[in-house]
């Protein structure tokens, strides 16, 4: 083809056509290091690319046959290529050049043979470029600052990790700049149990430090993404706080759990005698309940409501609501019942800012079974007018045009239709007329 100035010799090695390759590398008008034009590789190139372990063997025995030559659009060796893709036999053979530099990193990225072939689990790569004494094992790269052991955790890759933590001369406790993460927190967030248990033998490995971002430490992130195996793990050492919030939103893992509905990690966190089952957060001002009940998880909200300890009258600071009040306003008649279940939860308790009761915000919203359950209680008042403009449940349904609540409303003897707001001076016919 035109326009990629590549040799016979080059075709041949990059269609695999091992016997031309013979041939021509017999002649001597034939240059067998000649590079194309378009990309610059050269026939050696091509046969690492392809993993044509012959080739190689037969271009390498030539001294006019450069090893250490970079492909021009990623800055990497040939070692580089042959390591990132795990070509065992290749990469043995480039290591038997003298000059062959095992611990160059690529232009681009500055990752070195060992942290690419870490990266993509090729274990049997790992274990020869370890062999070497001029290999460094705890190189970071210059683009991410990443070492070897930090591509194989965050992959998963547990074999090459194994192989890494067995030397005196990687540090496991490395953190990654772009997030402030330890290889623990990287390990937990993503639930790889078997590297956890990896990285806790390790006396030098604090299983209780937070990230520098949000302050979060493992048990945090992993009660967060439900990875029950990595918390009860964690949760076995004496030496990790399992009440401990975070620097950022104030949150304990049980708050973590309890708003992603990780009802197996509840259940191990409320069964600690030092975990506390009702703090509020300090971003919000939102307990493990309120969160529960606002990601409607009504599993979690069950297990906490078993609990005396729970608050289910508990105000969330910001907006001066209970649970109930959550669950009322967004239909959550699941929740609402379950609610209602505690003797303890008073079902007439308005929000602190607008003075509104959960039988308010129902018929705001138009959530019909909710306001059925709360209109059959004996204790909550069907005409009660919020604090802010004055206003009942009946003028609320009135005005956004719920006529099922609203005749649901009508049909109790103790509801005012003529009562008015104090913000506007008109019953609720009035809005109902008007829209």
């Amino acid at each position: 083809m035109e326009g990629l100035g590549k040799t016979p010799l080059s075709w041949a090695v990059e269609n695999e056509h091992t016997r031309v390759v013979e041939i021509l590398l017999e002649r001597r008008d034939v240059n067998p290091d000649k590079g194309g034009t378009l990309y610059g590789e050269t026939p050696l190139s091509w046969a690492v690319e392809n993993g044509n372990s012959e080739v190689v063997k037969m271009l390498l025995e030539r001294g006019d046959v450069n090893p250490n030559q970079l492909v021009a659009n990623c800055g990497q060796t040939l070692l580089l290529w042959a390591a990132e893709s795990g070509q065992e036999e290749i990469v043995r053979m480039l290591l038997d050049r003298r000059d062959v530099n095992p611990d160059q990193a690529d232009t681009a990225y500055g990752q070195t043979p060992l942290s690419w072939a870490a990266r993509n689990g090729h274990s049997e790569v790992v274990k020869i470029l370890l062999e070497r004494k001029d290999v460094n094992p705890d190189k970071g790269d210059t683009f991410y600052g990443k070492t070897p052991l930090s591509w194989a955790v965050e992959n998963g890759n547990s074999e090459v990790v194994k192989m890494l933590l067995e030397r005196g001369d990687v540090n496991p406790n490395q953190l990654v700049a772009n997030c402030g993460r330890t290889l623990l927190l990287w390990a937990t967030e993503s639930g790889q149990e078997e590297i956890v248990k990896m990285l806790l033998e390790r006396r030098d490995v604090n299983p209780d430090q937070a990230d520098t971002a949000y302050g979060q430490t493992p048990l945090s992130w992993s009660a967060r993404n439900g990875h029950t195996g990595v918390v009860k793990i964690i949760l076995e050492r004496k030496d990790v706080n399992p009440d401990k919030g975070d620097t950022f939103y104030g949150k304990t893992p049980l708050s973590w759990a309890a708003e992603s509905g990780r009802e197996d990690v509840v259940r191990m966190l409320l069964e600690r005698r030092d975990v506390n089952p009702d703090p509020a957060d300090t971003f919000l001002g939102q307990t493990p309940l309120s969160r529960a009940t606002g990601n409607r998880h009504s599993g979690v909200v069950k297990m906490l409501l078993e609990r005396e300890d729970v608050n289910p009258n508990q105000l969330v600071a910001t907006c001066g609501r209970t649970p109930l009040l959550w669950a009322a306003e967004n239909g959550h008649s699941e929740l609402v019942k379950i609610l209602l279940e505690r003797k303890d939860v008073n079902p007439d308790k308005g929000d602190t800012f607008y003075g509104k009761t959960p039988l308010s915000w129902a018929a705001e919203n138009g959530q019909e079974e909710v306001v059925k359950m709360l209109l059959e209680r004996g204790d909550v008042n069907p005409n009660q007018a919020d604090t802010f403009f004055g206003q009942t449940p009946l003028w609320w349904a009135a005005r956004n045009g719920h006529s099922g609540v609203a005749k649901m409303l009508l049909e109790r003897g103790d509801v005012n239709p003529d009562q008015a707001d104090t913000s506007y001076s008109r019953a609720p016919l009035s809005w109902a007329a008007r829209y």
